[in-house]
Formats: C-alpha cells, sequence, structure tokens
C-alpha cells in the first residue's frame, strides 16, 4: 500500500499544515493496519479510509466502493484500521456500489461501532459514477441515525451551494472534490459566505496569474521534469477555463515538452490578459 515509488512521494509531509490526514486503501485487514501504522509514524494525524473511489483500477483489486458489497469485509477492515493507530480514523464513501442495492445506512453503522471519528459521503453510487445529481436526502436519513460527525460531498460547486447542502442534509460539514480543480479558492469563499452571508468577487486575472504560476513551480519541484510537465497539463487547462482564447492558448500550451517552455507560455497569455 505505500512500498511504491508514487506513494512514497505522497506520504512526504514535510512543511503541510495541520491537521495531517492521509488517505490509504485496501482490501485486507492486516495490510490496511500496516499502512495505517506506516502514516501515523510518517508524521499523519488522522488516517481516511477510502471507501469511495469509482475508478476501474480500484474497483478491480475489490477496493474503494467496490468494497461496499461486502459489508462484513468492510467492519473487519475498519476494526483493523481503527484498532492499529491511537489516532482518528475517517471514512469516505459512497451510498453504494449500485443502485438499488444503497447500504449508506448499514454501512455507516458499521463505521461508527467501529469507532470511526466521521464519515464522509459523496450522494451517489458506484453505478452512478459522476451523473446525475446527488443524493442528499440519503446523507440527511444517515446523519439522522448516527452519532459522529457526518460530511456532505458531492455536487457542491459553490458557496451558496453548499449552504442548501447543510440546509438539505444537517451535516455537520462539507467536502469539496471536483469543483476546487482550477478553483482552490473555492474554499475562501465557501468559507467567508457561511460566516457573513456575503459572496465575494471572484478574482481577477492577476490574482489567478499569481496563483497558478505558484502552483506549477511547487509541481515542477515535486513531480520533475517530465511527469511534472505533463501531470500541470490539466491543472493549466481547468485553470484558464472562461479566459477569451483559451482554447487556442490549450493547444500552444499542450505541445510545450519542457517544464520551462510551459511556465513561460502560461505566464505569457495570462500576462495578456491582466
Amino acid at each position: 500500500l505505500y512500498a511504491r515509488k508514487k506513494s512514497l512521494y505522497r506520504a512526504n509531509f514535510d512543511n503541510e499544515i495541520a491537521p495531517i490526514s492521509a488517505q490509504i486503501a485496501g482490501a485486507e485487514p492486516d495490510k490496511l493496519a500496516e499502512a495505517a501504522r506506516y502514516q501515523i509514524d510518517n508524521g499523519a494525524q488522522i488516517i481516511d479510509v477510502n471507501m469511495g473511489c469509482p475508478a476501474k483500477k480500484v474497483c478491480r483489486k475489490l477496493a474503494g466502493s467496490a468494497l461496499l458489497q461486502d459489508e462484513d469485509l468492510v467492519a473487519r477492515l475498519l476494526d483493523a484500521a481503527v484498532g492499529a493507530v491511537d489516532a482518528p480514523v475517517t471514512l469516505k464513501t459512497r451510498l453504494g456500489f449500485e443502485n438499488g442495492r444503497e447500504n449508506i445506512l448499514r454501512v455507516a453503522k458499521r463505521a461508527e461501532q467501529a469507532g470511526i471519528a466521521a464519515i464522509a459521503i459523496h450522494g451517489r453510487t458506484r453505478e452512478d459514477m459522476y451523473t446525475g445529481e446527488a443524493r442528499y436526502e440519503l446523507i440527511r436519513e444517515v446523519k439522522e441515525s448516527i452519532n459522529i460527525p457526518v460530511i456532505a460531498n458531492g455536487d457542491i460547486d459553490s458557496a451558496q451551494k453548499a449552504q442548501r447542502v447543510y440546509e438539505l442534509t444537517g451535516c455537520d460539514a462539507v467536502m469539496i472534490g471536483r469543483a476546487a480543480q482550477g478553483q482552490p479558492w473555492i474554499f475562501r469563499d465557501i468559507e467567508h459566505f457561511l460566516r457573513s452571508g456575503e459572496v465575494l468577487a471572484a478574482p481577477s486575472v492577476s490574482e489567478i496569474k499569481e496563483i497558478v504560476l505558484a502552483h506549477l513551480q511547487e509541481l515542477y519541484e515535486f513531480y520533475g521534469e517530465y511527469s511534472g510537465c505533463r501531470i500541470a497539463r490539466k491543472h493549466i487547462a481547468w485553470y484558464t477555463t472562461g479566459i477569451p482564447n483559451s482554447n487556442a492558448f490549450r493547444q500552444a500550451m499542450y505541445g510545450e515538452k519542457s517544464t520551462a517552455g510551459q511556465f513561460r507560455v502560461v505566464e505569457d497569455f495570462l500576462h495578456a490578459h491582466e
């Protein structure tokens, strides 16, 4: 669960802001427990167990949301993770594996019995992937049935939507996923709106430029020349969506083979729109 080079990179928590939560996944209780201990020994302060990922490569290994097909195994995995560390263990999951067999209520109760500190629920099944709309009413059922904190997730793409999800679910917190791609300031926007009721103005191109360039520099440093250049492409595309002439810019940006060239093209494009 952690011996691959990519996993070791991700387990580097140097200079991270506390509290540090490390997510683990797997289908074997003893190995999941070992992974939890490794992360805590390495500096993590919270362990999050992934039983929500819908990706085929994860589900083929009976991990992620595929585990929702075997509630007894879910219970054994959660027992193992909670028992392995002296730190909070949380759970990220979905409504169930397939439509018509939503078992989130039973899974949530088993999680509570295992000692899980909080549960984050994406309001879709694995079958749904990201189609249709999140079913917040089922998250509300869970919230009304257990005593641990419930975190609502799915389709929360604005500060106003976050407020609406709080009202619909009665949840203790909301979790943002895809909506943060290309707009990491969404967390600031939501926090400010929930506290004051005021909608913050969208960031200017100058502000976006500062954020993007800082992000690229850290991404290049972390992943290196080859992977950094390629991984950055999707982030640049997300950041520049909606800016005039961004489609033509992205095609030019995709052709850059070096981090220096890519950085220069991005900087020039954003500077031209300041």
